[in-house]
């Protein structure tokens, strides 16, 4: 386990759940009548009231995704961040789908114990041809003085299919001895959908030493057994009204999962 996961989350297995921040300035969904404000932070509270172990803010209503995050966005997601700062009581993170250079400096600029994005690999995605550049994005963070802050690479992206031919597993042994990430994050196909158990076994096996989490589709009956092989793992769509990803956060979803987590580590 690396030293900024561990200083971040401690030796459990971290369970985060997301607040998905409504459709932001410059995005084509974008409401000016919805308060952006308002809403994540009764989602905020809903979770933490919950008792997860941190939260990450996303921009997951931005759609279509970009690889470089319209600037308006950008500042409207470390506004919002930054109004409700005196009310996170967990370690937050965050993530600027697609962008690793707008995740790091959100995340730097708003205190962010963590940021979560794809840093490596090639793929032929929704949104083109997509080739992240992680020593780019890591040496930004230490240039902004957030070396402490935790990089959480997602290694088989949502809504794109890898070029590298290699297994999953192989990728992922691959990007920590190459990028030193402080954990591994496994992914369904999109937003909601889950990781194969199968990819998460693999990737635990090639990765005994580095926190290897599930990001993707956890449900309220399938937590047990993702925690039994992964090191943690994120939550969105499932605390959802009805389970649907772009409602608001249902606080009594929210507290019956994480009721079947502390069963679960029992």
């Amino acid at each position: 386990m690396t030293e900024r996961f561990r200083a971040v989350f401690g030796a459990g297995k971290p369970v985060i759940g997301m607040v998905h921040l409504g459709a932001l300035p410059g995005s084509p969904l974008y409401d000016p009548d919805l308060d952006l404000v308002a809403a994540a932070r009764a989602d905020l509270r809903a979770l933490q009231a919950a008792g997860f172990d941190a939260v990450m803010f996303g921009n997951e209503n931005d759609r279509p995704y970009e690889f470089q995050v319209d600037a308006a966005s950008t500042a409207m997601m470390a506004y919002v961040i930054g109004q409700l700062r005196d009310e996170i009581t967990v370690p937050f993170g965050v993530n600027m789908l697609w962008d690793p250079m707008a995740s790091v400096a959100v995340g730097a600029v708003t205190g962010a114990a963590f940021v979560r994005e794809i840093f490596t690999g090639t793929y032929a995605s929704d949104m083109g041809h997509w080739a992240p550049d992680a020593g780019q994005a890591m040496r930004y963070r230490n240039r902004l003085g957030r070396s402490e802050m935790a990089m959480l690479f997602n290694v088989s992206a949502e809504f794109a299919h890898s070029l590298d031919a290699r297994p999953l597993a192989d990728r992922a042994r691959s990007a920590v001895f190459s990028s030193i990430p402080d954990a591994v994050l496994v992914s369904g196909q999109i937003t909601g959908e889950a990781a194969a158990m199968s990819d998460l076994e693999a990737v635990k096996v090639a990765l005994p030493d580095t926190p290897v989490l599930a990001n993707t589709g956890v449900k309220h009956n399938t937590v047990a057994d993702v925690l039994r092989v992964a090191d943690g793992c994120i939550v969105g769509s499932s605390l959802k009204v009805d389970g649907d990803t772009w409602k608001p956060v249902d606080p009594d979803r929210a507290a019956d999962f994480m009721d079947r987590v502390q069963a679960a580590r029992a």
